[in-house]
């Protein structure tokens, strides 16, 4: 058994369900993602395991308590730590020959085009909140022919979403100008979930607070997204297989053992759509 670093023994595993060829291409791109937190630290280190080699990565903030059980880089150990050093560690401890592009202040208007140099695909893992950040940033991998996805990881499941080049955008599937914040969230929110199989579970509904910006989240679902996401990433970078894209979309449900195609033509224009956004904001007082 060998206790060094060889990038070809190191992922020899993955050969048979992609080809040698294909593991060094896999091995060639470049992954950017925006949010080292819930979804985005397992995101770093599933590609990693994939075999990607180069990252654009941003994050700002710190670990602390309140992430532990959701968040693979908070520990007790890492209380106070900043997420994004963190998070180049664990993955460096995968594979020391990763090479990282940082962006420890975050994602803002000057440094997104930055951010998002010689990108062959984007993965969201901006906090839910953080509306103006991801809408600018999937303008430009639209502008730029980026392929983007977000997977969300809601509830004990994942909502995945794929914004491919030449397809539909952010703003045409979300529609979120013109709204108040709030109104906005709850726009990205339904969006993100049309199939809503996690509303047979939530207990306590007053835990989403907008307000605060604060809403109940599990590493179940962190970790699904993370899965999701390295499948349909190592497809497109391959262009192997039928990649999803909207106004399709994808939920599984572990819960509730539910998975649904989902298709909104128009995104939150399609009449289903509406119809659930008056009745949210309704029941929301939004």
């Amino acid at each position: 058994m060998s206790h060094t670093f060889d990038y070809d023994i190191a992922f020899s595993r993955n050969i048979g369900w992609v080809t040698e060829a294909e593991q060094q291409i896999i091995k060639s791109k470049r992954i950017a993602i925006a949010g080292m937190g819930g979804v985005g630290g397992d995101h770093v280190l599933t590609l990693a395991r994939l075999g990607i080699t180069k990252f654009n990565l941003s994050d700002f903030d710190e670990f602390g308590c309140e992430n532990t059980n959701r968040q693979v880089g908070a520990t007790v150990d890492t209380y106070g730590q900043k997420k994004l050093d963190t998070m180049i560690a664990m993955a460096k401890a995968i594979n020391p020959e990763i090479e990282f592009k940082t962006f420890p202040e975050g994602i803002n208007e000057a440094n997104t085009e930055e951010f998002l140099k010689n990108a062959d695909c984007y993965v969201d893992s901006l906090d839910f909140f953080a509306l103006e950040a991801r809408k600018r940033v999937f303008r430009l991998c639209a502008e730029k022919n980026i392929p983007a996805t977000t997977a969300a990881p809601i509830g004990m499941g994942t909502a995945y979403l794929n914004f491919l080049p030449g397809g539909m955008t952010f703003e045409e599937y979300f529609r979120l100008e013109g709204y108040s914040e709030n109104e906005q969230y709850l726009r990205f929110f339904l969006g993100l979930t049309p199939a809503a199989l996690q509303q047979a579970y939530l207990v306590d509904p007053s835990k989403l607070d907008l307000a605060n910006k604060k809403g109940p989240s599990t590493t179940i679902a962190c970790k699904l997204a993370a899965g999701v996401t390295g499948a349909n990433v190592a497809k497109i970078l391959l262009n192997r297989g039928d990649v999803i894209a909207i106004p399709y979309g994808l939920h599984f449900d572990a819960y509730t053992n539910q998975f649904k195609k989902t298709w909104r033509p128009g995104g939150n224009n399609n009449l289903l759509q509406k119809l659930a956004y008056k009745l949210a904001k309704r029941k929301m007082n939004i």
